[in-house]
């Protein structure tokens, strides 16, 4: 068995970025007695925490633009900075968090950058307190938020901007420079991540911290509590709803371990994407947790489906895998999507069966049509799910879908050789491809056909944006050729083939059914 980041198995975990918190009616009682009491106190608590550390956050960042240039030092930074230190445990103290720290906390020379993870709620924030606030990678628009901007000023981040189309350039130069200063700056948090999960995996680590190729400190988050009233994701409770929760709970238990530096190898400096790799394995398997390929793409894939009426984990391929092995974009996957839901928008649960199967692609169910929906099924369960559906079409059909199979496929039709096809010609073939004796194929040809006939151009029009037929044409071809091999040595003379059949002395030797994964 090959490891399932480099087959298409299926991930281990269908879909980590949904959670459901259930509130037992005892449970109800309890948050509901216990808010009315501690709600109120906890709220007022945290603005009198923040209200606190604002002027410790304007004295440290007056006269320093927006956008730090040179880290702040000298006398601001030595009265400010263990202040804030205090008060930013003071305020998760005051939310009701329990903090248990386990580890070493490296110092910025030891590791500039730490990596934290799993990244499941806005309350991992406790994990910069942890580490002694150091800088995080912010947006630019946060900075303009009052009072929160100003306390976000104070840890010097590294500001991303959506407007500014080099953002992403400038970011990593940033994260560079700072990381390579010789602890001239503060260390850089960052959830590699990327995006909020219900912690059920660890998903595809962004490599933005580890491009410096400096060593990085692992930071481990954990939640270890009853009820999970913390985690944040794309579908569960809103931001105000787990805050109201948390709240109104005795305590909230939370820990944050600091695991030994990792630094990079002479081949992980070339590639940070092996670095955090590396990495994103060494946290996973000292949380116990499994990882998958799962990305920030991803959750808008999810979304996309939900909004075509599928099931939101429909839309979930783990798209780092599928468009790094398969050379797709998110333009190329968002389209499939689209072509996914046409045809299962008819079944229930967002699958595709041999049904459907079959009546988008306007063909009866035939020995063949299930040959080729079998290819599709990769676990053979009897129906086809969107990750199916997206390799079956790169590793199956696309590379089937030649200009020379088009080609011969039009011939094929093109009984009469006159460069067009009827629909007696197309129904003919069509029968005799599918084994179907009595199949009307008229709904398929007037799909294809603007008139009476199909020129060789709609024909490749049809076949280029259809390229599931490419697999059932060659699959007839295959047969044919097999047929004509198979035939006795010392038998007669087989006819000379015509220029519109399959010779196979001219045939390349075509793709196997499927790919080992």
């Amino acid at each position: 068995m090959v490891p399932r980041q480099a087959s298409f198995f299926p991930p281990p975990v269908r879909n980590p970025f949904v959670q459901q918190t259930r509130l037992g009616a005892g449970r109800r009682i309890q948050t509901f007695f216990l808010g009315i009491v501690l709600l109120p106190v906890r709220a007022l608590l945290l603005a009198l925490v923040l209200l606190l550390a604002w002027p410790f956050a304007a004295i440290s960042t007056v006269c320093c633009p927006d956008k730090p240039t040179h880290p702040i030092t000298g006398w601001r930074r030595k009265i400010t900075h263990p202040v804030l230190k205090f008060l930013g445990r003071a305020m998760f103290f005051s939310m009701g968090f329990s903090v248990t720290v386990k580890g070493k906390i490296a110092s910025p020379v030891e590791a500039p950058i730490f990596v934290v993870a799993p990244h499941s709620t806005f309350f991992d924030g406790i994990a910069c307190v942890a580490a002694g606030l150091p800088s995080m990678v912010s947006r630019n628009e946060n900075v303009q938020v009052p009072l929160i901007g100003r306390l976000l000023r104070a840890l010097q981040p590294v500001l991303v901007s959506r407007v500014d189309p080099d953002s992403r350039k400038n970011t990593i130069n940033e994260i560079i420079r700072r990381a390579t200063s010789g602890g001239e700056w503060p260390q850089i948090l960052v959830f590699p991540e990327g995006t909020c999960t219900n912690r059920s995996c660890l998903i595809t680590f962004k490599p933005g911290a580890f491009i410096p190729a400096v060593p990085v400190q692992p930071i481990l988050l954990r939640y270890p509590n009853k009820l999970d009233t913390v985690t944040w994701t794309w579908q569960g409770y809103t931001f105000f709803q787990l805050c109201v929760l948390t709240f109104c709970q005795p305590y909230t238990r939370v820990e944050v371990e600091f695991m030994p530096v990792q630094a990079p190898n002479d081949e992980e400096k070339r590639d940070p994407v092996l670095f955090a790799g590396r990495v994103r394995n060494l946290m996973a398997e000292a949380l116990e947790i499994p990882v998958t390929d799962h990305t920030y793409e991803d959750c808008r894939l999810m979304i996309s489906a939900g909004q075509l009426t599928l099931p939101m984990e429909a839309g979930l391929v783990e798209f780092t895998k599928i468009s790094r092995k398969l050379k797709l974009d998110w333009d190329g996957i968002r389209k499939h999507l689209d072509e996914y839901a046409t045809i299962a928008s008819s079944s229930k649960g967002g699958r595709i069966g041999i049904e459907e199967f079959a009546e988008y692609l306007k063909l009866p169910v035939s020995d063949v049509l299930r040959q080729l929906f079998a290819l599709f099924d990769r676990n053979h369960d009897g129906s086809i799910d969107f990750r199916e559906y997206v390799i079956g079409l790169a590793v199956l059909c696309n590379p089937a879908n030649t200009e020379e199979i088009i080609q011969v496929a039009f011939k094929l039709f093109d009984l009469d050789e006159d460069g067009y096809i009827s629909e007696e010609e197309f129904s003919t073939i069509l029968q005799a491809s599918l084994g179907v004796p009595d199949l009307d194929g008229s709904g398929l040809f007037k799909e294809i056909a603007q008139g009476d006939s199909v020129s060789y151009e709609e024909f490749k029009s049809f076949a280029l944006k259809h390229p599931e037929y490419a697999r059932i044409f060659t699959t007839y071809l295959e047969l044919q050729a097999g047929h004509v091999f198979s035939l006795p040595e010392e038998g007669p003379a087989a006819p000379a083939t015509a220029s519109n059949k399959v010779s196979p002395e001219s045939r390349e030797e075509s793709p196997s059914d499927k790919k080992d994964d």
